[in-house]
């Protein structure tokens, strides 16, 4: 019985450091460094843990980590917002190792203010 509980407490263990190394936490982002620019939606992909926007910036191809789908709803961001070819707005923080890497602060979409954070 005692070989179980083990067992199932190092599974455990190991799902919970799994989920912990996916998070995208605002740390390994430099937020000495704000890239505030203009932009066109290439792709996007509206789902958990993070919605996900592909863009051009300085002639590159980045991903941009916005928001989970409960707080870009909650805030009036939907999925039709950011399609493919939408123009926005960002302010974002490069990823400290990732090239072509950003983690957004927030998205101007038409003109309005969407705080992701």
């Amino acid at each position: 019985m005692n070989r179980l509980k083990g067992i199932s407490l190092a599974l455990t263990i190991l799902l919970f450091a799994s989920f912990t190394a996916l998070h995208h936490g605002w740390a390994d982002y430099d937020q000495e460094k704000v890239m505030d620019f203009k932009t066109v939606i290439e792709e996007s992909v509206y789902e958990n843990p993070h919605v996900l926007a592909k863009v051009k910036h300085k002639k590159e191809l980045w991903t941009v980590y916005l928001a989970p789908t409960s707080r870009m709803t909650d805030r009036g961001l939907t999925a039709d917002m950011i399609q493919k070819g939408e123009s926005v707005r960002l302010v974002a923080y490069p990823h400290k190792s990732k090239k072509a890497e950003m983690r957004a602060e927030r998205i101007f979409v038409d003109g309005t203010k969407y705080e992701l954070r």
